[in-house]
């Protein structure tokens, strides 16, 4: 079932891009305003041992990143919105009847969406670090050597391109509630935010339980910043794991970082920036 709007009338189109546009773009925002006043305002005191910074942040570092992160949000609305068209023509598997598969695939497919989006991302993100392709690419990104909340949506309109068509494509080949789509993005979103927040939020010894060690936060993403040649995962450290790219200083700064009676900066404890 699709609604009787004709998304593929210019009009409509350009309002359904504006609509996404502000969902996309307000959810960053607001997404990371809660973070930052969290880990900058409210609990400062109590989170001050757990930051990850290597180096401090430059002047307008957080409005250069807003401002990469509006161009990310109007491709990811573009991407969107030719999503929507191809579903309203028939193309994709999106559906919104809970009874067109059975309900214990929809879990199954957020987690095979997670999979196939952590394996993209990953082979991805160690191609956007070949050095021509790097400096066309992806030097955006990792012009914040110090990540913020602001980070997690700044990117090159390349590379938002090729992060905005995955889940999109996607959609041709698997079948997909709309709700599991929204659940990936949600997940999306949230993830970034925290990896890219710099200051450790999971507790002591997250890294060594049996989910923990294979989720990535803040301290496991910084290093990525910071050493460039390490920890290229999105979501999991499974691929780092399993292709020996994960930082040989994670562990150690983790264990720093989440233990209280630690104050110490990530060159304090042996980090090799690069």
């Amino acid at each position: 079932m699709t609604p009787d709007i004709d998304f593929t009338s210019p009009s409509t189109f350009l309002i359904t891009a504006l609509f996404i546009f502000l969902g996309i773009f307000g959810r960053y925002v607001g997404t990371a305003l809660v973070f930052n006043l969290l880990v900058k305002g409210a609990y400062k005191h109590k989170l001050a041992h757990r930051e990850v910074q290597i180096r401090p942040r430059r002047s307008r570092q957080d409005m250069v990143e807003i401002g990469w992160s509006f161009v990310t949000s109007i491709m990811f609305a573009i991407a969107g919105t030719l999503m929507i068209v191809a579903w309203q023509k028939g193309y994709t598997q999106i559906y919104l009847d809970w009874d067109t598969y059975p309900l214990a695939w929809f879990p199954v497919s957020i987690l095979i969406v997670l999979f196939l989006h952590e394996t993209y991302y990953y082979w991805l993100h160690r191609w956007m670090h070949r050095p021509k392709v790097y400096r066309l690419v992806h030097k955006v990104h990792h012009d914040s050597i110090t990540t913020s909340a602001w980070t997690s949506f700044s990117f090159h309109p390349i590379e938002s391109t090729f992060q905005a068509l995955f889940i999109p494509a996607l959609t041709f080949f698997m079948p997909l509630h709309v709700y599991a789509i929204g659940i990936v993005l949600t997940i999306m979103t949230f993830t970034s935010a925290v990896n890219h927040l710099n200051t450790e939020l999971y507790p002591r010894d997250f890294q060594r339980h049996w989910f923990g060690r294979w989720w990535i936060g803040a301290t496991h993403h910084s290093l990525h910043h910071s050493q460039f040649r390490y920890n290229y995962g999105l979501y999991f450290t499974f691929w780092d794991k399993w292709m020996h790219t994960e930082s040989p200083d994670f562990v150690k700064l983790f264990d720093k970082k989440t233990r209280r009676e630690s104050k110490g900066s990530g060159e304090e404890v042996g980090v090799k920036v690069h």
